[in-house]
């Protein structure tokens, strides 16, 4: 009877013993693997590309002087027909043509005595706004501007709000091919890296895109954008 009592704590010892060995075992081999996975590397992939504005914003801005108030309406009337005839008579539909409210001040309800400074009492500004988007077209008829000036027209483009402006609407069609551009620019950095460093290219822990920018290509060519996104990929070395 005792004999059967000790042979089985030799084997609950047995047992323990066989335990607490497997136990250390995967135990050690899950801290290895543990600690191969914290180690990382941060890369990140860049991504350009031009492409021309699809829309254009051409604010055509005209002056007169006069020292009748009337007289400064009617001559604002003239030549922002003249605009819009010249718009026309250059492919520029009605649709992508709008008149502004004209702007007329009184030069003489500024002064602070004296006489009215300049020669003329009114002095107004107005303009005619293009918004199309036929980018090539409406460039062309830019260069064509003068024309208005031979017709007495007064273009003024002194105000920055009167700045022709040039946008891109189409970044949600380009945004896939873009950041797998990407994220495939990042993975030949990362898997550069775990070669120079003895090791394997493990899976991707983090990935963040960047936001996207719209810039003019240069300042003669604000026509031309240059669309560019940052994509930040960590990921795992294994050796």
């Amino acid at each position: 009877m005792k004999e059967n009592k000790d042979t089985g704590l030799i084997i609950i010892g047995i047992s323990i013993l066989a335990g607490m060995f497997i136990l250390g075992y995967f135990l050690n081999t899950s801290v290895k693997t543990f600690k191969d996975y914290e180690r990382t590397v941060t890369v990140r992939g860049l991504a350009e590309q031009e492409h021309l504005a699809d829309v254009v914003i051409w604010p055509i801005q005209f002056t007169e002087a006069s020292n009748n108030q009337e007289e400064i309406y009617r001559l604002l009337d003239e030549s922002s027909s003249k605009v819009v005839e010249f718009l026309r008579n250059h492919g520029i539909s009605g649709d992508e043509i709008s008149v502004d409210v004209p702007v007329v001040t009184d030069r003489s309800a500024q002064r602070w005595g004296g006489e009215i400074p300049g020669q003329f009492r009114y002095v107004a500004s107005q303009s005619v706004t293009v918004y199309s988007n036929n980018v090539e077209d409406v460039r062309a008829v830019m260069r064509e501007v003068s024309e208005l000036g031979k017709q007495g027209v007064v273009i003024s483009g002194e105000d920055y709000q009167y700045r022709t402006e040039y946008l891109f609407t189409r970044l949600n069609d380009i945004k896939p091919q873009m950041i797998e551009a990407a994220t495939i620019e990042a993975r030949k950095v990362a898997e550069k890296f775990a070669e120079d460093s003895d090791s394997r290219l493990g899976k991707i822990k983090t990935a963040s895109q960047g936001q996207f920018s719209i810039s003019d290509r240069d300042r003669n060519n604000p026509h031309i954008k240059n669309v560019r996104v940052v994509s930040t990929i960590v990921y795992y070395l294994v050796d």
